[in-house]
């Protein structure tokens, strides 16, 4: 059954306008139109629209889904593939999380320099302001 783009954007929670962008962008394809002038969207987009949403969720970045679905859309792909693209995708995580722990250190270490007193003077502040 033929859904409209607001039916879509309801069964897969995405935003309308994402969905617009990702046309443009033609992570999804453009749907025919039925003879009213609506798009016209089926299964193949509603499953392509939930890969794509599931594939953001976990991460990966527009470029990333981008290589997955030309994986997928060739059918020429194998599990290797797609695991090497995950690999390189969790190593970027694991940048992401050590990249994290050190700013929280950086912060704790300013705020350990804060007495928490109602005093206009804050290290925070002033370390924050420092010029390099």
């Amino acid at each position: 059954m033929p859904l409209r783009r607001g039916e879509l954007a309801k069964r897969t929670g995405c935003n309308i306008e994402t969905i617009r962008y990702y046309e443009r962008i033609e992570l999804l394809p453009p749907p025919p139109r039925s003879g009213n002038g609506f798009r016209s969207y089926d299964e193949r987009h509603l499953t392509r629209l939930a890969f794509i949403r599931r594939a953001r969720e976990l991460g990966f970045s527009l470029e990333e889904v981008k290589d997955l679905l030309r994986l997928v859309d060739g059918g020429h792909y194998t599990c290797a593939q797609v695991q090497e693209l995950s690999l390189r995708h969790v190593d970027e995580i694991q940048r992401k999380v050590e990249d994290l722990r050190r700013m929280g250190r950086a912060l704790n270490e300013m705020a350990e320099q804060c007495s928490g007193n109602q005093v206009p003077e804050c290290p925070i502040i002033n370390i924050l302001s420092a010029t390099p």
